[in-house]
């Protein structure tokens, strides 16, 4: 009678066990959040050399990254993996949609990866958007501190410049 008794146990913690699990994934899946720790590993493995700032994941498990030399790159959900992008400044459209948190981006360089991008907040698809935009400004039109464009010391001095000196010497 015992034994009868441990093995009803046994079965009883094994079914509420089972019902606990299937509710924390069920709970996962309606939040639609994926798991952006899966895309910084693969975002490292494809582009070692870059360093990443920040992420946000779309509705759909895209991930846009914002990398710390201002450049912007993509990761496609591809269910098992992602296929990942660094966006090349001036090669992304970028068009609003009518829901405020989300837009349609076409990139010019990888067509495969264009469509239409939806984010939990509207702030995040603001934040994404103006890493686009600000990727789309070449990195020779950014205004350094001292009120000239970037490089504009190294071009003086190549031009002849007396006020800056040669770095030959």
């Amino acid at each position: 009678m015992s034994a009868l008794i441990i093995w009803i146990t046994i079965v009883a913690l094994i079914l509420v066990l089972v019902f606990y699990i299937r509710r924390i994934a069920r709970r996962n899946d309606e939040q639609g959040r994926y798991d952006l720790g899966t895309a910084i590993l693969e975002f490292g493995r494809a582009f070692p050399e870059e360093a990443i700032r920040s992420l946000h994941g779309t509705k759909d498990g895209d991930v846009f990254v914002r990398l710390h030399n201002d450049k912007t790159g993509f990761m496609r959900n591809r269910r098992n993996h992602y296929a990942c992008h660094l966006i090349q400044p001036g090669r992304v459209r970028i068009v609003p949609l009518a829901n405020a948190k989300g837009f349609v981006a076409e990139f010019l360089d990888a067509p495969t990866l264009n469509g239409e991008f939806v984010f939990v907040k509207e702030s995040e698809a603001a934040e994404v958007s103006l890493w686009l935009l600000d990727n789309y400004v070449s990195v020779t039109g950014k205004i350094s501190d001292d009120g000239q464009p970037d490089g504009g010391r190294e071009m003086a001095a190549a031009d002849g410049d007396a006020s800056t000196p040669d770095r030959a010497n």
